[in-house]
Parts: C-alpha cells; sequence; structure tokens
C-alpha cells in the first residue's frame, strides 16, 4: 500500500527533516533572500554530510540500501535528528535493504502467564499491554476501567486505540488534549510502520485510518515520530470526570514487539483521588449482573 511505502517513505521522511532546518540552524550563511525551500537545500545537506550531491539526491530519493552506518550518521546529523528519528531513519534503511528489523520475532500467540501474573499484581495502577499497532492485548482491572469507553461490553478482549481514537465519536472527548493524543498516535503508528513495514496487519490498519480520518491522513504525512518511554497523559473518564495520570512504558523483552503501561498520580494529589473513585466505580461494575442479551452473547463469543 502507499500509505507505507518504504520508497516513499524514505523521500518524504527526508525531504520533511530537511524542510525543518534553516541555514542559520544549520550554521551555514544564507545568500539572498529568494530561497525556494522553506529549509535547507539537497547540495546543502550533502555538503553538511561530507557527500557528493548526486549521491545525497540518491538517497532522497528513497535509495538507502547500502548505505553505511557511517552515511547513515552523517545524513542525521546534519538534519539534526534526535534520537526518535535517527532510529527511524535507520530502520527505513533496514526495509530499504529487506534486511531483518531489529525485532526480529514478533509475539502473536497467548501471553504467557507470568506475563499476565505481572500485570494482574498491579493493583494500585491502571496497566495494560500492548502491541506497535496500538491493538490493547490486555490490561489489570484498573487499565479496563480507565480505558472503559474502548470496551463496549464485558466479552471485549482486544481493542485499539487509534481506531477508537479516530474513528469513535467518543474518542475526541476520552482524550482531551486532542492535539497532542492525536500526533502522538500517529507518530507512534509511523514509527512501528518503519521497523515494521511488512506486517500487514499494521498497513490495514493504517490504510483504513488513511480513508477514513481526514485528521489522521493530515498527521500521517507530516512524517513525525517519536518514542514513548515516559511522560503525561490527560483523559476525561465518563464516571470519574478529568485525570492526568504519568505514565511509564517498558518493552517486555521476552515478547519482541510488546509494551507494558502503567499509569500512576503522586499521593495526596486530584488525580490521586480520582484513580481511588475509578477504583471503587470498577469494583460497582465487577458485582453488577451481567444483563441476558450481554450474557448470550458472551457465550456466542466462545463458542
Amino acid at each position: 500500500m502507499e500509505c507505507v511505502s518504504t520508497e516513499s517513505d524514505i523521500r518524504e521522511f527526508l525531504a520533511s527533516r530537511r524542510a525543518k532546518i534553516t541555514p542559520q540552524q544549520a550554521g551555514l550563511p544564507a545568500y539572498g533572500s529568494n530561497r525556494r525551500v522553506p529549509g535547507l537545500r539537497r547540495e546543502e545537506v550533502a555538503l553538511l554530510a561530507g557527500v557528493s550531491i548526486d549521491y545525497y539526491v540518491r538517497l532522497e530519493r528513497g535509495r538507502l540500501a547500502g548505505a553505511s552506518e557511517e552515511v547513515l550518521d552523517a545524513v542525521a546529523n546534519a538534519l539534526q535528528l534526535d534520537d526518535a528519528e535517527r532510529a527511524h531513519l535507520y530502520d527505513l534503511a533496514r526495509a530499504a535493504a529487506n534486511r531483518p528489523a531489529r525485532r526480529t520475532r514478533r509475539a502473536r500467540g497467548p501471553l504467557p502467564d507470568s506475563v499476565l501474573r505481572v500485570l494482574h499484581s498491579m493493583t494500585d495502577s491502571p496497566a495494560f499491554i500492548r502491541n506497535g499497532r496500538l491493538d490493547i492485548l490486555a490490561t489489570n482491572t484498573l487499565g479496563r476501567a480507565l480505558y472503559a469507553p474502548l470496551f463496549p461490553d464485558p466479552a471485549t478482549q482486544q481493542v485499539n486505540i487509534a481506531r477508537f481514537q479516530f474513528l469513535d465519536p467518543r474518542g475526541r472527548d476520552f482524550f482531551p488534549d486532542w492535539e497532542e493524543s492525536l500526533n502522538t498516535t500517529v507518530s507512534l503508528l509511523r514509527t512501528e510502520a518503519g521497523r515494521t513495514p511488512h506486517d500487514t496487519d499494521l498497513t490495514g490498519l493504517i490504510g483504513e485510518l488513511v480513508t477514513r480520518s481526514e485528521e489522521f491522513r493530515t498527521a500521517w504525512a507530516k512524517h513525525n515520530v517519536r518514542l514513548h518511554h515516559t511522560g503525561r497523559k490527560s483523559f476525561r473518564h465518563p464516571a470519574v470526570g478529568s485525570l492526568t495520570l504519568d505514565f511509564d512504558a517498558m518493552e517486555l523483552p521476552a515478547q519482541p514487539g510488546l509494551t507494558l503501561t502503567a499509569y500512576s498520580a503522586a499521593p495526596g494529589t486530584a488525580d490521586h483521588d480520582a484513580l481511588r473513585l475509578l477504583a471503587a466505580w470498577a469494583a460497582t461494575e465487577q458485582t453488577r449482573p451481567t444483563s441476558p442479551a450481554v450474557s448470550k452473547q458472551s457465550k456466542a463469543d466462545r463458542a
């Protein structure tokens, strides 16, 4: 699919990073006032990277296969790439050369019992396990309660954060910092697409979102990527109201491609009180009788 074509991704990624750097930021003199590009010209990037203009043009046309680590580092330095962007450039180069990604095995089977025990032992923090395409694969009790709008009924086991965010009318209300949340989601999917360009589940999801959401399509075209290890995230929960939580995301080395994310709040804060209220609400929901319609559907799903 064109939305995850490696050659076009390389071309557009390098061009978009080049457009962000002015000659002044790169330490180059800016001659004249009639520059036709907002950032660096190709020949200026070539000069900064120490390669010929023809060679850099070839790279920017998507032909990264065969580029050495030294050349990739030189280009990354010339374009002042951050850690996420630098890693993405290497991922694109691997994809162009048809070399295996850093994660050579993707976890697709059931999660190990030991991983689930760790997840469910985190009783005071909402936590969940996701894959690179932002499928929530498992949650603890508080995690499911926090993301309750994504789970339409008790029988639902796996949901996709991006699909809910962009295609469900409730997504904008649930993520109140809409622009920041939108850009984070798209950047994570763009990063994953660089790592695993041949993942058909991922390309299918991206194709669906590009087709059905103009906001996703616009953000996707920016080619932004990011690392997502720690930070703060805001929610507008239907039962407990607004809360902003710290999060820490930890990759699972024994399960390549999977990440465990846990939320917390400092004791004595309003957000910590909201978490306690969420726990009480979750306990109430667990004791609520299941309606006959839902029970019947659950049996059908298990059949």
